[in-house]
């Protein structure tokens, strides 16, 4: 019998993690419930901020352009220039119900999901 037999293993500990991080950069990426109440609350406080700056900032651009033909600046209509700010006014002041309607729209959507997943995690 032969007993020369040896074993030999190399381990490379910085090696192998670089090898786990891009195991983990092609496996299926599984949310925690965690990382899931995190992204819902994340999206009911930012519910509707996009949507309410975009429309304050048009009536704003709007009620600037009818400043500039009120003053005479761009154009010579007076009136003009007046109704421009009105409407640019008007949708200024909807700006805000239209960012707390879609932001109660979403909270009501997501409430039941975000208080389940506490409930869960409380529990655990």
């Amino acid at each position: 019998m032969d007993k020369n037999i040896t074993f030999t293993y190399n381990y490379s500990a910085p090696e192998n993690k670089e090898v786990q991080e891009i195991r983990k950069k092609y496996l299926p990426k599984q949310e925690s419930k965690l990382e899931e109440l995190k992204r819902l609350d994340r999206d009911v406080q930012l519910a509707g901020t996009t949507e309410g700056l975009i429309v304050g900032i048009g009536g704003c651009l709007v009620f600037g352009v009818g400043m500039c033909l009120a003053m005479h600046i761009i154009g010579n209509s007076f009136l003009l220039g007046v109704l421009a700010d009105i409407i640019g006014t008007a949708v200024m002041i909807a700006a805000f119900p239209l960012y707390r309607h879609i932001s109660e729209k979403t909270k009501e959507r997501l409430v039941p999901r975000i208080l389940q997943l506490v409930n869960e995690l409380n529990c655990e």
